[in-house]
């Protein structure tokens, strides 16, 4: 954990003053021990709020709601549901989505506009709006069901994804939690994936966009399991100012709010690449010694992104040609000759080429939980690091019958 941020045991998204969530089990997913599928988050207070989105051109009516909410004003809750994208079912999907916000709305007895949507589950299939109108009004908000939330949201998750952090800023204690979902068609530009974040610092609405926008691009931008862009991703924060801090206006007064943010994200991220789809094992690719910061990301991802590699680290190979392929079909400035490669530390190229090492010891290297794979460009002064998963046969069986 970073220096100067106090990370909050089970801290979760209930961990900032002022926040609350609920949750329920109402039928869309089939049955489980303690499955639920309809969750709310809500703020007691108003917020200043932000949003990035999915950049697919087929997008759930559900983003295209709450990107709307955006735009009209400030988000104080949130209602989500698993099961269904609410994506690919024509007019009705907007219908719904509103429907959804209107009967939450009425719940929490808030306007409208200040109620955000988010889907996930099966694409082409009609939320089941029965459900929604008998089950939402049941939910009971409270400030002890942040993990219940959590599981609302899951897929094919493994594991609920949660983190909250703390620090001071003056005299005042702020704490950001976050929550996060997604484990198959993730890749750069988000994923499959959601992700709220709640916080109770005192800020500037444009200062916290900037904020979130940089820190996605830093964590759910870099990340990648198999390659597919989801049609529903969505990363919300909510802020509401209880901490009482003294206002946060300008990027400089941010700069700690900001490094917390980022370390929330990434962890939210590493998550998500960490529980992909048949995956055991985290791969985290950084890229040194670039030209441009936008060079070395490019290429992290590229890293990450490649099924070659991606079966190479399933089957422990060390075959270091699949990463310096990958690394050149980002199309980024390099010099072959000046390209270094290191499996958990163990550097294997040189000058571009292979470096004498002993073949066992990568491959038992491979083995850990967490394999990195460092690529040092030395053209430059920039570093960028991203974050997937192997590509496993029980991927490849789990998505030949995800429906059926």
């Amino acid at each position: 954990m970073s220096s100067g941020f106090k990370h909050i045991k089970k801290g979760n998204i209930c961990s900032a003053k002022g926040f609350l969530s609920g949750s329920i089990y109402s039928g869309i997913k089939s049955p489980g021990l303690e499955k639920k599928d309809i969750g709310i988050i809500y703020s007691e207070h108003n917020c200043v709020s932000a949003g990035t989105f999915t950049q697919n051109s087929i997008v759930s009516p559900s983003v295209t709601w709450t990107k709307s909410t955006i735009d009209k004003g400030n988000i104080r809750a949130i209602v989500a549901n698993s099961g269904c994208a609410n994506t690919s079912v024509g007019e009705q999907g907007f219908i719904d989505a509103k429907e959804m916000a209107l009967i939450t709305s009425k719940a929490l007895d808030l306007d409208l506009d200040s109620v955000a949507v988010a889907s996930t589950g099966i694409i082409g299939v009609e939320l089941p709006m029965a459900l929604m109108r008998k089950y939402i009004p049941q939910i009971e908000i409270s400030k002890n069901d942040g993990n219940g939330f959590a599981r609302s949201i899951l897929t094919t998750d493994k594991r609920t994804k949660e983190m909250a952090v703390s620090f001071d800023i003056g005299e005042s204690k702020v704490t950001i939690g976050g929550v996060s979902k997604g484990s198959g068609m993730i890749h750069p530009n988000m994923a499959t994936m959601l992700a709220f974040i709640t916080t109770d610092i005192d800020i500037n609405e444009s200062i916290l966009k900037n904020v979130l926008t940089n820190a996605v691009n830093k964590s759910f931008n870099q990340i990648s399991v198999d390659g597919d862009q989801s049609t529903n991703d969505t990363v919300l924060i909510l802020a509401n100012g209880q901490a009482k801090n003294k206002k946060i206006n300008t990027e400089e007064e941010a700069e700690t709010f900001a490094s917390a943010l980022n370390e929330v994200c990434i962890f939210l991220a590493k998550e998500i690449a960490r529980d992909g789809e048949g995956n055991t094992r985290l791969i985290e690719a950084t890229v040194n010694g670039a030209k441009s910061q936008k060079d070395a990301n490019k290429s992290s991802r590229s890293i990450v992104s490649s099924n070659l590699v991606k079966t190479a680290v399933y089957g422990r190979d060390p075959n270091w040609g699949r990463i310096m392929m990958a690394v050149g079909a980002s199309e980024i400035e390099l010099e072959e000759s000046k390209i270094e490669i290191f499996v958990n530390d163990i550097q294997i190229v040189a000058e571009g080429k292979t470096t004498p090492y002993n073949n066992q010891s990568v491959v038992i290297a491979m083995n850990q939980d967490l394999i990195r794979l460092t690529v040092n460009l030395n053209i430059g002064k920039s570093s960028g690091t991203a974050w997937g998963s192997e590509l496993t046969e029980e991927y490849v069986v789990f998505n030949s019958a995800y429906t059926t």
